[in-house]
């Protein structure tokens, strides 16, 4: 199974909240790894494939890396790499997956940021028949986001299994306490949970128990889908 992870935005919470679903997935006995096909901005060895491998201790998998901490088809532009195709990346991704096995495909940004000039992180969901998990952040402006990006999923015909907020503060303030009880009544998805502010920090086994606290009861996907 192929499941595509966005964001309603750049920096809400998206790689902290894949690794947190490959947690899960990895303590239900589930095999799961997980795809960066198109990483900016990163020196070599770092990004958020590592970041994920660090935080779930799975396997993960980047493809094509572009040096600027851009939308990634102006980082290619401007450093005058040719950027795959659809079909390549959408073939590389295929090669992962395997039987009774999850891969988590972690976009850039938000779901229509352009991985190249003719396609997004739907076009690759679209043709993956990959359905979609939304990372969204929880202040104040997040239901116009999170509406947005789920209404235009749907509309492209993708399946959103649920929605994750990336980081809860420590002491929420109202419009981010109301926005958690909103969010599924706007979306009209399932609303799995939050990961806590700042835990993309910890270390594997830290980072397990709170994955599980959060959204362990929550997460359809595989076998629990």
């Amino acid at each position: 199974m192929i499941v595509a992870v966005t964001g309603t935005n750049t920096d809400v919470g998206k790689t902290v909240a894949t690794a947190a679903i490959a947690s899960v997935l990895r303590r239900r006995g589930i095999d799961v790894v997980a795809a960066k096909p198109i990483q900016t901005g990163e020196a070599p060895g770092q990004g958020d494939a590592s970041a994920v491998a660090k935080l779930a201790g799975i396997a993960t998998f980047e493809r094509w890396r572009y040096p600027e901490p851009l939308a990634p088809n102006l980082a290619a532009r401007r450093a005058g790499i040719q950027t795959p195709s659809l079909n390549e990346v959408t073939g590389w991704i295929r090669s992962l997956n395997a039987p009774d096995r999850v891969v988590l495909v972690e976009g850039a940004g938000g779901l229509l940021v352009r991985l190249a000039d003719d396609y997004t992180l739907a076009d690759i969901a679209s043709a993956l028949g990959a359905p979609l998990v939304v990372v969204t952040s929880l202040g104040l402006g997040s239901l116009n986001l999170a509406e947005l990006t789920c209404e235009q999923a749907r509309a492209r015909g993708l399946d959103v299994l649920g929605i994750i907020g990336g980081a809860m503060p420590e002491v929420p303030d109202l419009p981010t306490r109301l926005n958690v009880e909103e969010l599924p009544e706007v979306t009209g998805a399932e609303y799995w949970g939050h990961m806590p502010e700042g835990c993309g920090s910890l270390d594997a086994a830290e980072f397990a128990e709170v994955a599980w606290n959060a959204i362990g009861e929550t997460v359809r996907v595989g076998s629990h889908a």
